[in-house]
């Protein structure tokens, strides 16, 4: 199987109340429950870009996780549940290639 970072951007940002916050929490964690043996990192909400190196384009982006699956298209359609979506954001699915 292959490995593919899911990196989320765009959505309605933090949930304003404890209960809100609660019910986000739950739905990521149903989600990422549903993903099974396909997750391989749950990965991290980013903090705010510390600095862009560089002349390449910049990125924005609010976290991550990292998958396996045996094709893009069953990656793509893993992405196509998360909460990010429901949030209003996007999920971009990136495959890796393994290098060492």
């Amino acid at each position: 199987m292959a490995k593919f970072v899911l990196l989320y951007s765009g959505g309605s940002g933090m949930a304003a109340t404890e209960a809100e916050q609660a019910a986000v929490v739950q739905e990521w964690t149903a989600w990422f429950t549903s993903l099974g043996t396909a997750l391989v990192d749950y990965g991290a909400p980013f903090m705010p870009a510390a600095a862009t190196v560089g002349t390449g384009s910049a990125v924005s982006a609010e976290g991550y996780t990292v998958i396996q699956a045996d094709s893009a298209e069953a990656a793509v359609a893993l992405a196509k549940g998360s909460p990010q979506i429901k949030a209003g954001g996007a999920v971009t699915v990136f495959p890796t290639i393994q290098v060492m």
